[in-house]
């Protein structure tokens, strides 16, 4: 409200009500969805013509002055530029992004939460991205990047001597991830889901051992999860520290795998994980027509 206040003052107050079914505090991006399912709503409430990915920006300002916590853009361009059976290969620094075919074939997404609750601003997330900030600042005395996923892990290897051993592990991780990225991508684009998930597992491996933002509850259900024979990828998703992981699983062992890494965890954690079978689906819009609108 205060963001589209400061470029025109809105004519009328009002009343909302929000009704959602995602987890909160559970790094699925539930900030991100207020904000941009609010922004589209007053966007068309008062004819104010914003194009979506001005609406994006907006509420990546909205989270980072209001709510407090200095996150990307990422959250906020998937709720808002969403597209059905895509995945969306985004750079943040620059924007530019195309969709690429999610093709799932027998596969189904599993979500996992590990009802940890965790609050995003006060986790290690801004600490996180500090320490990558610092060793951005100092690469950029020798190269001229704008981020780190500029470099490679070659490059990164030879300035390694100019960051402390922290920041060597906080880059390192920004540096592979970039690279999985963009090799994912490329699995996606061939439809080779079965790399895809292999990249899923080396990605979860470098939060881990790198950015160390998962934990046991998080570890506990993607190992359970690499245990079972129906599951073609896993990993963490969001900030870490509790939240959830996403899966892919083939359809026929969907129920399986649910019971079995359901098990698994709350014999190790002492309490239930709760699961969701999702699709994907379009970014925020006005919701027309009632078989839209009872999706």
């Amino acid at each position: 409200m205060a963001a589209f206040q400061a470029l025109r003052p809105l004519e009328t107050g009002l009343d909302i009500l929000y009704y959602g079914t995602i987890p909160n505090g559970a790094g699925l991006s539930s900030s991100a969805s207020i904000e941009l399912v609010t922004a589209v709503m007053l966007n068309e409430l008062f004819r104010r013509g914003l194009d979506q990915l001005e609406l994006v920006k907006m509420s990546q300002t909205v989270e980072n002055k209001y709510v407090g916590v200095n996150c990307g853009i990422m959250d906020q361009f998937a709720v808002g530029m969403g597209k059905q059976d895509c995945a969306i290969l985004l750079n943040c620094q620059t924007l530019e992004y195309r969709y690429l075919p999610l093709v799932l074939n027998d596969c189904s997404i599993v979500i996992a939460n590990t009802n940890k609750k965790r609050g995003l601003a006060n986790s290690a997330y801004n600490e996180r991205r500090a320490t990558c900030e610092a060793a951005l600042a100092k690469l950029q005395s020798v190269r001229n990047i704008a981020s780190l996923g500029e470099l490679t892990s070659a490059e990164l290897a030879r300035y390694a001597h100019l960051l402390s051993p922290l920041e060597q592990k906080r880059a390192r991780h920004a540096v592979t991830e970039n690279e999985r990225t963009l090799e994912a991508a490329r699995a996606l684009e061939r439809g080779d889901l079965v790399r895809f998930g292999e990249l899923m597992k080396q990605s979860h491996l470098s939060l881990r051992n790198d950015y160390e933002v998962t934990g046991v509850e998080l570890d506990t259900l993607v190992e359970a999860a690499w245990s079972h024979e129906g599951t073609v990828g896993a990993r963490m998703t969001g900030a870490g520290f509790g939240g959830c992981t996403v899966n892919i699983v083939k359809k026929a062992c969907v129920q399986d795998f649910i019971e079995r890494v359901g098990n698994a965890y709350a014999e190790k954690i002492g309490y239930e994980a709760s699961f969701y079978v999702v699709e994907v689906g379009d970014g925020a819009r006005e919701l027309t027509g009632l078989e839209e609108m009872s999706r």
